[in-house]
């Protein structure tokens, strides 16, 4: 596949993922909620996420902001759902050094979220791409 088909079909699943988002909405009482946001550009999110026995059973965000970010949220919600904690904490890191145009393990499968990365090229909206995966370590690291 060439490089342009590529970066077609990335745009494709960011697209498909911002105008039909996997996981949006809140969960009820016993989870996890972080709120955070982006004064850069305006993006918020609202993170609901339920953990137990160190599992991510269920994950929900709700928020406004560009395609990235929306994107990106619901992409992480899909993928750390069902998920120990230390692997969602582990997927982050690789998120991030993927964000950050870092050797990162390939090994690894990110599904949809390697879709994000050519984001890594704009410097500007990684903190877009990035904001619902800092809600999630925010939300991890308070509810330890």
């Amino acid at each position: 596949m060439s490089f342009n088909n590529l970066d077609q079909l990335y745009r494709q699943v960011i697209m498909d993922h911002y105008k039909n988002p996997r996981n949006k909405g809140s969960l009820e009482d016993g989870s996890l909620m972080v709120d955070m946001n982006n004064p850069t550009c305006g993006d918020r999110i609202h993170l609901n996420m339920k953990v137990e026995d160190g599992k991510v059973t269920d994950a929900k965000f709700d928020g406004e902001g560009c395609s990235i970010s929306m994107a990106s949220a619901s992409m992480m919600t899909q993928i750390i759902k069902g998920k120990d904690v230390d692997t969602a904490m582990k997927l982050s890191e690789v998120f991030s050094n993927m964000m950050q145009g870092k050797e990162y393990d390939e090994d690894i499968d990110l599904g949809d979220i390697e879709a994000l990365q050519g984001v890594a090229k704009f410097p500007a909206r990684i903190k877009c791409a990035t904001l619902a995966w800092k809600a999630m370590e925010k939300g991890v690291k308070e509810g330890q």
